[in-house]
């Protein structure tokens, strides 16, 4: 027996809308029970990809496949596959939450004691059951409906799961018990999740892939990813010291070190130090207290030092600026126009 290699497939993907492009030949997979980061800033595709997946929208080219059957030819194979959950996710406002999730656990095909089971299941896996399980949903508040929603998405227990910006809205403590919930469908199912919350998507996902116009700009593990987008050890320095001054202290390292001048990223009262970034190659065995060691011996005051590590909201935003500057380069090259500086929108 074959050994299913992919849970989600898109081959060359390409959408437009009104002849504006919203996503074009966009190719990647995710393995069985990968749970993967989809982000991208507003209007990069995001949503459109994953209605693509999830069956509700038809690409205008290309093919998405979910456990190796095509989402476009099979539609009615597929549907029993997914639990799929809208950004916007429409509940009725009349319904409870029980009857709403009984309701829909009919719509999938369950029935008796398996379709009480798995509303209890679900209620009890996404924390309802001794809440709100008998509330209006009308009344409930953002995280309860975000909650409500998820119950809805894996109630037939899909072999994959797709969640569209399932923290939207949320105040930090609703976003961490929505973080435990992913946490525990982890294994049980494929899950794919966008989210602007990047700092839970680094602690949530295995593997991110980053979309920017439509285009897959980066794609790997966190670390895969520091490495490709930040490939020098960096190390933050706040000191009262000028660059010059401080070149001549550091020259027993000799050209290893890359010195640039900062914007202090603090605002406390010593924001009058400079700061300053360290940069080293990966390989380098340096560390910070060999600097302060260094520094300290040529009498220079240190308020801090420290190894910085990328965060994936760096690697966001390095991917995005890297696509539009490679834009940016296209169209000059495309108009015979010569390279100039030009500073890339911000993609926030």
């Amino acid at each position: 027996m074959t050994q299913l290699v992919h849970s989600i497939e898109a081959r060359n993907l390409t959408k437009s809308y009104s002849e504006v492009p919203a996503i074009t030949d966009l190719s990647f997979t995710v393995a069985p029970g990968e749970v993967v980061g989809f982000l991208g800033p507003n209007g990069a595709g995001k949503s459109t990809t994953l209605r693509i997946l999830s069956g509700l929208l038809r690409a205008n080219k290309g093919e998405a496949y979910i456990q190796g059957i095509s989402v476009a030819r099979y539609p009615e194979r597929i549907k029993p596959l997914i639990g799929y959950m809208p950004e916007n996710n429409p509940l009725p406002d009349d319904l409870r939450v029980i009857e709403y999730l009984k309701h829909r656990a009919h719509l999938k095909g369950l029935r008796g004691k398996k379709c009480r089971d798995r509303v209890e299941s679900v209620l009890e896996q996404c924390d309802l059951a001794r809440t709100v399980r008998r509330k209006l949903i009308g009344a409930l508040s953002k995280g309860f409906r975000q909650r409500v929603g998820i119950a809805d998405a894996i109630l037939a227990e899909p072999a994959v799961t797709i969640l569209d910006e399932p923290t939207i809205g949320l105040d930090p403590h609703q976003i961490i018990q929505i973080r435990k919930l992913i946490e525990r469908l982890r294994g049980r199912s494929t899950i794919i999740l966008s989210s602007h919350i990047l700092a839970e998507v680094e602690v949530s996902c295995d593997r991110v892939i980053i979309i920017n116009q439509g285009h897959i700009v980066a794609s790997g593990t966190p670390h895969e990813l520091r490495t490709e987008f930040f490939p020098k050890r960096e190390f933050m320095l706040q000191a009262q010291v000028s660059s010059t001054a401080l070149r001549q202290a550091l020259q027993p390292f000799g050209d290893s070190i890359t010195i640039s001048e900062r914007s202090n990223p603090l605002r406390t009262i010593e924001e009058h130090w400079p700061y300053y970034q360290l940069s080293l190659p990966k390989q380098s065995s340096i560390q910070s207290d060999q600097l302060l060691q260094t520094l300290t011996q040529n009498n220079i005051s240190i308020r801090e030092i420290h190894l910085h590590q990328p965060t994936l909201e760096d690697i966001f935003f390095a991917a995005t600026k890297r696509s539009w500057e490679l834009e940016i380069k296209s169209n000059q090259a495309t108009n015979g126009t010569a390279p100039k500086e030009t500073t890339p929108p911000d993609p926030s």
